[in-house]
């Protein structure tokens, strides 16, 4: 089976690639792509050295999946392209994630969505994604009227120029900046461009995707999304409202047995979800379980994932594995 990964020397596109391997998606040729000045440099996959190309010579190739981590720019001119080819695309980028035609998919909640007519299949922003992950088996279970979240958000999430920042101003060292103000020993309330509305977009990628995968389009949501200078996972306080009573037991229950979730929520033993705890795993972190006593049927939690991970690279995996699994992409013979 041929995978190409377009963005593939990049932050998200090098941890598909581990996350392919780790996972043992079968594939028997990889098209890694990248922009000009990384033709012809190759990346190593499964002890293999593999070269890269330009999505011109991907799209010739008829690769079966193609993950597409290279920006929005990128995604709007070639993922369509791939699809109209037969490939099924998984989008990381923000270009589709709000198309009405395009399914927003994660795994654990609406990957039954899919069918074999959607060869463009958009991955959800990183934190979005951890945060539907946990919130899903609540709002059915208890039917989720509002939602207030505040983010703490790794520089990874940025990209590379962002990551490097940050260790360049720990070492006292002049460099290019991703931010307009000092990310170490520093916190930033501006995650990604800010808006007319006075949110970010990044803020704004929580309230709207959120609605689109819970299929609740007039669903109540606020966010505040902080950079902190943290190299990896993203952090999440979610103040939820219910339209229902629930108990504290049933919510712990419900998140423990939660495809995807890792229940972390021991305060007597000072147990929670960190963003070290969460490096390289695949599953959503939930601890600081509590009700908020400010308000009739709400609850506080602390949400953690690994943002390369389940909040990027694995997210499109299990995507791709969904459609294997159900038969919609066949192996070749």
């Amino acid at each position: 089976m041929k995978i190409a990964v377009v963005g593939a020397t990049g932050l998200v596109g090098t941890k598909m690639l581990q996350v392919l391997s780790e996972r043992n998606f079968p594939v028997s040729e990889l098209i890694p792509v990248a922009s000009p000045r990384s033709w012809g440099k190759e990346v190593v996959f499964r002890d293999k050295a593999w070269r890269v190309v330009g999505p011109e010579q991907a799209l010739e190739r008829a690769p079966s999946v193609a993950l597409f981590s290279a920006g929005a720019a990128t995604s709007l001119e070639w993922a369509p392209r791939f699809a109209q080819a037969g490939t099924f695309v998984i989008d990381n980028s923000s270009a589709w994630r709000m198309d009405p035609g395009v399914k927003l998919i994660v795994p654990e909640i609406n990957a039954h969505l899919l069918g074999p007519d959607d060869r463009l299949v958009a991955n959800p922003n990183c934190s979005t994604i951890q945060m539907v992950v946990a919130l899903a088996p609540l709002h059915r279970a208890f039917g989720i009227s509002r939602l207030v979240i505040s983010t703490y958000q790794s520089v990874t999430g940025t990209g590379v120029k962002a990551v490097r920042q940050l260790e360049q101003e720990e070492r006292g060292i002049e460099g290019e900046k991703a931010y307009p103000s000092p990310i170490y020993r520093n916190c930033l309330p501006h995650c990604d461009v800010f808006l007319d509305n006075g949110y970010t977009k990044e803020e704004m990628k929580l309230v709207n995707e959120t609605r689109k995968i819970l299929g609740e389009p007039a669903l109540a949501v606020t966010a505040t999304a902080v950079r902190v200078p943290v190299n990896g996972g993203h952090s999440e306080s979610i103040n939820v409202e219910f339209e229902r009573p629930f108990r504290l037991a049933e919510v712990r229950e419900l998140l423990a047995q939660a495809p995807g979730v890792l229940l972390h929520d021991d305060p007597a033993a000072l147990e929670y979800p960190t963003p070290r705890k969460t490096h390289e795993s695949d599953l959503v972190w939930v601890g600081r379980i509590r009700v908020d006593e400010s308000r009739p049927n709400c609850l506080n939690l602390w949400v953690v994932a690994d943002n390369l991970r389940k909040g990027a690279a694995t997210n499109a995996v299990q995507i791709a594995e969904h459609l294997l699994a159900s038969g919609l992409l066949r192996q070749p013979d």
